[in-house]
């Protein structure tokens, strides 16, 4: 995108910037930039921006190495801000917090899901299907996760796609149950996989 698509005169030089994070699309941060900003971090494909306290360009990351890496930016309809898509390398907020917002769960549906599983789980109640597959123990759970993936599989190799996109659904909210009869969550699993995948 050419900065001179960009109207930086309708803020006095700075344009509000919104900082998400590209696989979660949780908002992280908002920040400044001026041209020059823009320009480098449409170049180092780093976030820099225009430090209205410093009065200077700052490069989120500079100090505590908790960079944001850039994947993708898009400008708003009146083309005064932009929306900037980054991988962080850490850290986002300085209080050591994943958004300056402090909403550390915005992850979408997934996570909703996996937070009302933990739910049933904690009230105990007996009418809930999570919570009495999980009382019948971990070779319970297991085996059901093992059913739904023969299911799907099954399904995979037929032509209704709607029974496949079932089954699969099927599948993740199993693999969801048995994570947390583990003690575990989606997170953790997220984590090894970001770390396989540098």
């Amino acid at each position: 995108m050419n900065p001179l698509d960009l109207d930086f005169d309708k803020g006095n030089g700075l344009i509000p910037v919104v900082i998400q994070q590209n696989h979660t699309l949780q908002v992280l941060m908002l920040g400044y930039m001026n041209e020059e900003a823009y320009r480098k971090t449409n170049v180092e494909k780093r976030v820099t921006f225009f430090s209205r306290s410093k009065n200077r360009l700052w490069t989120k990351g500079e100090t505590s190495g908790n960079f944001l890496e850039v994947v993708d930016i898009q400008k708003d309809c009146d083309n005064d801000s932009l929306l900037i898509k980054v991988n962080p390398t850490g850290a986002t907020c300085h209080t050591g917090s994943t958004s300056c917002f402090q909403e550390e769960t915005a992850k979408g549906f997934i996570y909703d899901l996996q937070n009302t599983i933990q739910q049933r789980l904690d009230s105990d109640s007996s009418d809930s299907y999570t919570n009495s597959l999980v009382k019948q123990g971990i070779n319970k759970v297991a085996q059901k996760v093992g059913e739904e993936a023969v299911e799907l599989v099954i399904e995979a190799m037929d032509n209704n796609l709607t029974f496949f996109k079932n089954e699969a659904a099927d599948l993740l909210f199993h693999y969801l149950v048995l994570l947390k009869a583990k003690g575990t969550d989606l997170e953790e699993i997220e984590k090894i996989l970001q770390e396989r995948a540098s």
